[in-house]
């Protein structure tokens, strides 16, 4: 990932909480996994221009959730992932969506975590955009 990515939007749903879960706000998988995520983006030294944090991404059944957007771009919706293992799973998802122009990316090449919790892959709002064609009549 080039030091600064300005184009693509990373969100993180920071409320996040498994069915059942009864701990203190503060401490909800959520807020562990943004943080995680910050703390490995620092450590690697990225600077992601567009990183926020979001108090619901209504994923509640799969969480812990985050986001890939950006215009012209897919956006991408991940669930089921684990604050203490995926952020740097997470962060290589990203950096290969950063560095396309349309952010598409294949399931073989997200990293594992971000292969099985896809929750959705919404194409941009631009005519061409690929996987957008009409239906034969």
């Amino acid at each position: 990932m080039s030091a600064r990515t300005e184009k693509a939007c990373l969100s993180i749903c920071f409320r996040c909480k498994p069915e059942g879960w009864s701990g203190h706000d503060d401490m909800r998988p959520g807020a562990s996994l943004a943080d995680a995520i910050k703390a490995e983006a620092s450590r690697r030294g990225i600077d992601i221009a567009l990183l926020r944090d979001v108090r619901c991404m209504s994923q509640c059944k799969r969480p812990c959730v985050v986001a890939f957007s950006g215009e012209d771009r897919f956006t991408y919706l991940f669930g089921d992932l684990d604050p203490a293992r995926d952020a740097a799973a997470v962060l290589e998802a990203f950096a290969l969506y950063a560095a396309r122009p349309d952010g598409f990316m294949e399931r073989f090449e997200r990293p594992e975590a971000l292969q099985a919790g896809i929750l959705g892959r919404v194409p941009p709002l631009i005519p061409e955009a690929r996987q957008v064609e009409p239906r034969p009549a």
